[in-house]
């Protein structure tokens, strides 16, 4: 059994709700207006992951999503490269067998609940990635959290993080189901400590993500970074509709971590809706190409 309790005494989290809302508003009032511009937008479009996580996809829906990838170079060429591609385990083999656009293919696994057995999100993962997929979405097994099973949490994921080597393995937090932001940070530390390469907010079947979590997910990267050297990332996901709320996000994360995470390297939106806003931004006209 790990000492989660010695564990987490090395990254000090002593912010209260009061303080981080007060905080938040600090930084939004002071630089929101300023990255407030066409370059954040483009920005934040190059770390977009167009998702498609519906009961309803199909191979021809998926089909249709992906031509509309392969073609948004020569139908908006002002718009730079999107990063990637989030779809369920099974479409993964559709997308890369129609996809031409060089960019990432991100599978959930145990997704949206992770009540599942750890032997299923295993065999997931490994049948994604042997269809092509580049990044895994894991769920945090919320309950076993809330309960304290960290042990089971930690394990999990480092089995997961064995199974896809290389590849990239973000962890859905469901930060609106975890009750407090301490938990929020918690949850944070142990998903990067057994090995998540990012922390993400939510599946966006649950609560939406809010900027409070957020704040309190940068300063768990934040903390980790200091201690250890390692650069986490972090997806933003769940109910990200607008750009004023990209730009929220956006705002935070450059003020808490830094230049060095404005890149799709370190950071991600995943959302369906938010590309057509974004794309409306940046031309500064109505568009719906997704």
């Amino acid at each position: 059994m790990k000492d989660f309790e010695g564990l987490l005494k090395n990254y000090i989290f002593n912010a209260n709700e009061n303080q981080i809302k007060s905080v938040v508003k600090k930084i939004i009032d002071e630089h929101y207006e300023n990255n407030d511009t066409t370059a954040a937008l483009k920005l934040i479009f190059s770390c977009l992951e167009i998702t498609s996580l519906q009961s309803t996809d199909n191979e021809n829906t998926i089909a249709s999503l992906v031509e509309k990838i392969n073609l948004i170079d020569e139908k908006i060429p002002e718009l730079p490269k999107l990063t990637g591609i989030c779809v369920y385990p099974i479409s993964v083999e559709t997308v890369k067998s129609l996809l031409t656009e060089e960019i990432g293919v991100t599978s959930v696994i145990g997704f949206p609940s992770s009540q599942t057995f750890t032997a299923v999100k295993l065999a997931e993962s490994a049948l994604a990635i042997a269809d092509g997929a580049t990044e895994i979405d894991m769920v945090l097994p919320v309950g076993q959290f809330l309960i304290g099973n960290y042990d089971y949490i930690f394990d999990e994921i480092q089995e997961i993080k064995a199974t896809v080597r290389e590849s990239t393995l973000k962890v859905i937090l469901e930060t609106s189901l975890l009750n407090t932001y301490e938990n929020i940070f918690k949850a944070s530390i142990i998903a990067m400590e057994a090995g998540a390469d990012y922390i993400k907010t939510s599946t966006g079947k649950e609560g939406p993500t809010d900027i409070y979590s957020v704040y309190t997910m940068c300063l768990a990267i934040k903390a980790f970074y200091e201690k250890t050297g390692i650069q986490h990332g972090i997806k933003i996901a769940g109910g990200v509709n607008t750009t004023q709320d990209a730009l929220l996000y956006y705002t935070i994360i450059k003020d808490v971590l830094g230049e060095e995470w404005l890149n799709n390297e370190h950071l991600r939106f995943g959302a369906s809706r938010l590309a057509n806003k974004l794309i409306s931004g940046i031309l500064k006209e109505e568009n719906n190409y997704f």
